[in-house]
C-alpha cells in the first residue's frame, strides 16, 4: 500500500501554533528573513529547539525556507494563516457586538433620569 502525501490541514495549523514556543518562532519572523543563528540568538533557545519548531511550522506551511550558501533563511507565509483568522473572526465580531452593548447601556444610564425609556 502506497501511502498518499497530503497537503497540510488547518487542524495543522492550529496544532502548529498551539504551542508557545512556536509562536515566538512566527513573531520573531514577522520583521522578515532570518537564519536559524539570528533566531536562536533573538528567542534565546537552543537551535535544535528552533530547528525543531521550523520544521514543524515549515511542514504546514506556515514558513518558508531558501538556502544561500551553507545558511537557510526562513520567512514567514501568513497566506496559511487564513484558516486561523476566519475562525477567529467569528469571535471578534461577538465580542464587538458585546463591547456595543455595554456603549449601550453605558449611554442609557448617563442619560438623566427623566430622558430615560
Amino acid at each position: 500500500m502506497r501511502l498518499m502525501a497530503r497537503s497540510s490541514a488547518p487542524s495543522d495549523v492550529f496544532n502548529a501554533i498551539a504551542k508557545p514556543h512556536r509562536r515566538e518562532v512566527l513573531d520573531a519572523l514577522i520583521t522578515g528573513e532570518k537564519a536559524v543563528g539570528t533566531i536562536v540568538h533573538d528567542l534565546s533557545m537552543s537551535q535544535p529547539q528552533v530547528s525543531k519548531h521550523l520544521r514543524v511550522l515549515s511542514k504546514v506551511g506556515l514558513v518558508s525556507c531558501r538556502p544561500v550558501g551553507r545558511r537557510r533563511l526562513y520567512r514567514l507565509a501568513p497566506a496559511r494563516l487564513q484558516p486561523f483568522q476566519e475562525w477567529l473572526a467569528k469571535y471578534e465580531q461577538a465580542l464587538n457586538d458585546r463591547l456595543d452593548r455595554v456603549d449601550d447601556y453605558l449611554r442609557e444610564v448617563q442619560q438623566p433620569q427623566g430622558e430615560r425609556q
